[in-house]
């Protein structure tokens, strides 16, 4: 079950990082999609090559995590540790902020909110389930 999960999220984390890193070098396909917006339309952030790019290696960071941390290349408590602190970093995404973002968002309308009501939200749930599979394994199966 671990190397599935594994599987799994290595591919989810490529992919976003893929798309977040070529955004960072001036592509543009997908990234108005991705910038949630007001009801008027005006997004409320701009990303910039930096945020993108930054983005982008923490998603490699967390396939590195997922895949390198059974070995004894960092100490189990802190291992188990840092795949908690992922969960809880995608649970909060697909909760979101009760207003353009999540699960709970108020702002529903614009064409980010749809897409995030049937594809972002769900597919942070899923890293977040997979990711809790691959805790219990590893606490259980050390």
């Amino acid at each position: 079950m671990n190397l599935l999960c594994n599987i799994i999220l290595s591919l989810i984390f490529a992919c976003i990082a893929t798309i977040h890193i070529y955004w960072a070098f001036g592509g543009n396909w997908g990234k108005q999609q991705a910038v949630p917006t007001t009801t008027t339309g005006v997004s409320l952030f701009v990303p910039n090559f930096f945020s993108c790019f930054g983005v982008g290696i923490i998603l490699i960071s967390f396939i590195l995590l997922v895949n390198y941390g059974d070995l004894d290349f960092i100490p189990q408590k802190i291992y188990i540790s840092l795949l908690i602190i992922v969960a809880i970093i995608f649970l909060m995404r697909t909760i979101g902020d009760f207003k353009y973002v999540g699960f709970f968002k108020k702002v529903n309308e614009t064409n980010f909110a749809r897409l995030d009501r049937n594809y972002y939200s769900p597919l942070c749930l899923i890293i977040f389930i997979l990711i809790i599979v691959k805790l219990f394994n590893t606490i259980v199966n050390p």
